[in-house]
């Protein structure tokens, strides 16, 4: 095959490959559907990349069927040289196919066959996805969630349905106008991670999860407010779980979720009662990734923000050295959370015992260690208020004298 001369306007000019389904833009130029199509849906890009004009997302790409045809013909000439005849494509979804989808879905008769070929058709590419979101897929999936699933306490379809709004996404448009119009939507989702981590349906938790992720990143602080103690329950549950059953995608999630719900101070309070700080420091530990690391860290320092987070942070016999590990290690956003949750514990919550337990662990000597090491100065200043407020407690520490120089 290397020794036969490929034409030039058969080759994708992104691939550099022979076109399987040639299609022509409107600036003039033919590409292959794939890669043209990752480059705008994807790659998120707005121009053509072989003239750089203007090309937008909802532009029309038209399948060069003469091409194609000329391109199949030639593969054919060469099959003698090990070259396979390219198939016919099969025409691209239309968004008038998924509307008259979704009218034929709430015909029980027809569900379970139109939730698996919307599933498949979410998984195929990024246009189905697009043509999905405009046809009102997110809202069919969510309102089927909560008048065929949750109303009724049945699992028939969900395990689908859940996953093509993990595929496709919700916007925070969509999301904003839903819950106005069914306060049980946070129910229904809540429900339905239940019921995934209570039947053991792994890809089931893992969707829910992204969908609560992506809901929590979109939502407005009104959607935070309204969230329930048993919500909080199960996402703590998710690091609980996490040497029997959670998957890292599943933690990250769970901590994106934390993460972005715990500056509310009714949220960390209901974190707090599910446990959130003791699991949190659990997981820590066998944590080696930093940006997970950094959301471990992140949580914590909202938690430790209150009293209740700051007693369930000291309760745990490890908090103190868990800081005294990450600390200097892993990254300036985990040292900038580390030194932010001693300060608060050292200020608000200080004992002898934790004090001792600072010298015993190493944690004085990292904060002394900080001003010799190129940190950001407030974090600096920050490790110079610890050390004077303590500096009675901690006067017998090595490390002390060399830094009082600095800490005055």
């Amino acid at each position: 095959m290397d020794d036969i001369e490929i034409p030039q306007y058969f080759v994708c000019p992104i691939s550099l490959h022979i076109m399987k389904d040639p299609v022509t833009a409107i600036t003039g130029i033919t590409y292959d559907r794939e890669c043209i199509e990752h480059w705008l849906f994807c790659g998120k890009n707005t121009t053509c990349p072989v003239t750089k004009l203007p090309l937008p997302r909802d532009s029309d790409l038209t399948p060069n069927h003469t091409l194609r045809r000329l391109i199949q013909a030639w593969c054919t000439d060469n099959a003698s040289h090990g070259i396979d005849r390219i198939p016919t494509p099969k025409p691209p979804l239309s968004k008038a196919q998924i509307v008259k989808m979704l009218k034929d879905l709430w015909n029980p008769q027809f569900q379970s066959k139109i939730l698996s070929q919307l599933e498949l058709i979410a998984a195929e590419n990024e246009r189905n996805r697009k043509y999905m979101v405009e046809a009102g897929v997110p809202r069919a999936m969510l309102l089927f969630l909560l008048n065929n699933c949750f109303k009724k306490s049945q699992t028939d379809g969900l395990e689908e349905a859940v996953s093509i709004l993990s595929f496709i996404g919700i916007s925070s448009s969509e999301i904003k106008q839903i819950l106005m119009e069914n306060e049980q939507i946070l129910d229904t989702l809540t429900w339905v991670l239940s019921c995934s981590m209570g039947n053991d349906h792994f890809s089931v938790k893992t969707h829910a999860l992204l969908v609560w992720k992506s809901i929590v990143e979109k939502a407005n602080s009104s959607v935070f407010g309204r969230l329930k103690p048993e919500f909080f329950k199960l996402i703590v549950g998710i690091l609980k779980n996490n040497e029997r059953s959670s998957t890292p995608q599943e933690i990250n999630a769970a901590l994106h979720i934390m993460l972005d719900t715990c500056p509310w101070g009714r949220n960390r309070i209901k974190m707090i009662e599910a446990g959130a700080v003791f699991e949190l420091i659990q997981y820590g530990f066998g944590v080696t990734e930093r940006k997970t690391t950094e959301l471990v860290f992140g949580i914590l320092f909202h938690m430790c923000s209150c009293a209740d987070g700051r007693a369930q942070f000291l309760s745990h016999k490890a908090s103190i050295f868990l800081v005294s590990k990450k600390i200097l290690r892993v990254s300036p956003a985990v040292d900038d959370r580390a030194v932010m949750i001693l300060s608060l514990v050292c200020k608000y919550s200080a004992t002898n015992t934790m004090l001792q337990e600072m010298v015993e662990v190493g944690v004085v000597q990292r904060l002394c260690t900080l001003f010799q090491v190129n940190c950001a100065s407030y974090l600096k200043d920050k490790a110079r208020e610890i050390l004077r407020s303590h500096s009675g407690d901690w006067k017998k520490s090595p490390c002390i004298d060399g830094a009082r120089s600095q800490a005055v």
